[in-house]
């Protein structure tokens, strides 16, 4: 079962976020500081809590400005729903359900869920109720009036009253009287004393995935009182605590292990645990490759109030360093380091298990070097989201992946009436929101420009997401594809290459790949006379698909084209509406009687329904961008 869908209302600065798409793999949440990012995810985690001291307080949580307001207006704060969320369950759970219901029971695939602020759990799905009562009587034989009246029940209390009151009617018919059996049976069997919805819901119920919350609060402390932490309520601990919790289980904590009083069975199992999260810390932690762990347990005695005393078990957690030949308590360790041990030790009790989760990180690694911030996404990437979705925060240009844009969600405050919203829209005003997208983009850029020899200079993100989707679509199907020396550089217009290529022309090997226009492109030519760049390294559409004047747009046919400017815009347009024989952008704006519309909305839209589209488009677009692939792999080395 994978989140689709998340709404948040009324909840501290949140009044409406709309509905938030969620990635099936990665989100990432962006934006300033106090802009509603925690609170999404707060709001999110306590719709199904993995721990179970979450709940909502009106109190604290209900938008202090509205609340007077509303309870004057009648409304029941206590029984609002903060957060809506809707998951797709998977055809296997849905196979296995009606095994059990009878087929086609489910009338779609969609399970919403909304959890009221006094905590009550609302579900919705849609079951065809009338077709669990029809899979009730397969194989059954019953006469015609015995069938007629129990066929009017549209739910199992209607069906049971029909069934009683047919008994009468059909004493003395053998043949009903045993489907009626049957049927009592198998309504008891299926069912026992509750409605079609109940009865799936609760198959359903255990297999919903929980959330899973981490932050700053949630670090390991150095020390832990072993069997007091074990027979502690999980209801009454703090983060750090439950964090202790999961590392203590992680190195089964029990008799048999580290509260054995052999030291050599103990001390084992401690080896144990040591090895397994050095392992992690030594791929993942690239700042300090010489770093161990090292836990320990010590005994202490304590006096109690009625004079007895008793041994008190505490693991002590210290981190040996090998490059300084010293070991250190794991609490004097940077706070980066510890929140990165602490996460490891954390996420250790779910990573193997088969419970459903999906991990909510609030601002992750926010003590992390940069560096340190991508061995972070790294980490994500590799173990947290190849079997669960996960969701985090950040306002860190190094916590944005340059290359996954489309995991971007951003957040940007509004005013007190309208409070924060959630799009995928990066078309913000507001330059601090965009800031970590354009430091990342930034970073990324000025890293492969200095790495790599071969950089492909473009005018655009528009033709940067069209490249290397395609790229990626005709590698995976065997046909050709950029070649992987190249770095793509969107310079953000066809203005600004010519500056590019003369600043930079004479450092780096350039491909330009641009659009062909009536008035030529007389700078990059005069920039190659003068050896700035070659000739050979000049790739224009109009060139591809031998037109005066083309742009990326048109290397689509003309009718995908169309298709994904409807979808990006909600228009209809239909292929015969279009006049000329210009590009294809021209020809649009003319039907919308427009100068211009917004080329990066289409191409933002094919980034983020990649998949579905693809499979829709025609062969000829395919051939066109293979074309412009082969003519740019051509000019590497020349």
């Amino acid at each position: 079962m994978r989140l689709l869908e998340v709404t948040i209302q009324n909840f501290r600065n949140i009044i409406d976020s709309t509905p938030v798409r969620i990635q099936d793999d990665i989100t990432c949440i962006v934006g300033k500081n106090e802009s509603g990012k925690t609170a999404f995810l707060h709001a999110l985690y306590r719709l199904n809590p993995a721990r179970q001291n979450a709940n909502f307080k009106v109190e604290d949580q209900y938008p202090a400005w509205l609340e007077k307001k509303d309870r004057m207006r009648g409304i029941n704060i206590d029984e609002f729903r903060p957060v809506k969320a809707s998951f797709e369950i998977s055809n296997e759970m849905i196979n296995e359900l009606e095994k059990q219901f009878g087929p086609g029971i489910f009338q779609n695939n969609i399970l919403t869920l909304e959890r009221a602020y006094n905590g009550t759990l609302y579900y919705q799905m849609n079951i065809d109720e009338k077709g669990a009562i029809k899979n009730l009587f397969q194989d059954l034989s019953f006469t015609r009036d015995t069938r007629a009246e129990m066929s009017k029940a549209n739910n199992i209390v209607e069906l049971k009253a029909a069934i009683e009151a047919c008994k009468p009617n059909i004493i003395e018919n053998e043949k009903d009287q045993e489907s009626i059996t049957e049927l009592t049976n198998r309504i008891k069997a299926r069912f026992k004393d509750k409605d079609v919805k109940k009865s799936i819901w609760d198959k359903i119920e255990p297999k919903i995935p929980k959330f899973i919350y981490f932050d700053k609060y949630s670090s390991l402390p150095y020390s832990v009182k072993i069997k007091q932490l074990l027979e502690a309520d999980p209801m009454s601990l703090e983060d750090d605590k439950l964090t202790a919790l999961s590392l203590l289980r992680m190195a089964g904590a029990d008799d048999e292990y580290l509260l054995n009083p052999d030291y050599e069975r103990r001390k084992r199992e401690l080896e144990n645990v040591a090895n397994a999260l050095t392992t992690d810390v030594l791929k993942y932690w690239s700042q300090n490759r010489e770093l161990r762990v090292s836990p320990d347990i010590t005994q202490r005695t304590e006096n109690k109030n009625n004079g007895t005393t008793a041994v008190i078990d505490e693991l002590k957690i210290r981190i040996w360093d090998n490059k300084h030949a010293l070991s250190l308590p794991f609490n004097e360790h940077s706070s980066g380091f510890q929140w990165f041990f602490s996460f490891l030790a954390a996420f250790s009790e779910y990573e193997y298990s088969d419970e459903p989760v999906i991990i909510l990180l609030d601002e992750p690694g926010l003590g992390l070097h940069g560096r340190a911030q991508a061995d972070f996404l790294l980490f994500i990437e590799e173990r947290l989201a190849e079997k669960r979705q996960v969701i985090y925060s950040t306002h860190s240009p190094f916590m944005v992946q340059p290359d996954h844009l489309e995991r971007a969600r951003i957040v940007e405050e509004k005013d007190r009436e309208a409070g924060s919203k959630i799009t995928e829209d990066v078309l913000t005003t507001d330059p601090d929101t965009l800031f970590p997208l354009q430091g990342a983009l930034g970073y990324d850029l000025v890293q492969h420009l200095f790495i790599n020899k071969n950089n492909l200079v473009l005018e655009g993100t528009s033709d940067f997401i069209y490249l290397t989707i395609f790229s990626d679509f005709l590698k995976e199907n065997k046909r050709k594809h950029l070649n992987d020396k190249w770095s793509l550089v969107p310079v953000g217009g066809a203005d600004l290459i010519p500056t590019f290529v003369a600043l930079l022309g004479n450092h780096l090997d350039i491909t330009v790949v641009l659009d062909s226009r009536k008035e030529g492109n007389q700078k990059l030519g005069n920039l190659s006379s003068k050896g700035y760049l070659k000739d050979k390294r000049i790739i224009t559409i109009g060139e591809i698909l031998t037109k005066k004047l083309a742009d990326i747009e048109d290397l689509f046919n003309p009718t995908d084209y169309l298709t994904l400017y409807n979808k990006a815009f909600n228009k209809s347009h239909k292929p015969q509406d279009l006049q000329g024989e210009d590009q294809i952008v021209n020809k649009i704006a003319r039907l919308e009687k427009i100068d211009r519309f917004d080329h990066g909305k289409p191409a933002d839209f094919f980034l983020r329904n990649k998949a579905e589209i693809l499979t829709q488009l025609s062969e000829q677009t395919f051939s066109n961008f293979e074309k412009l692939i082969e003519q740019i792999n051509k000019t590497l080395g020349k």
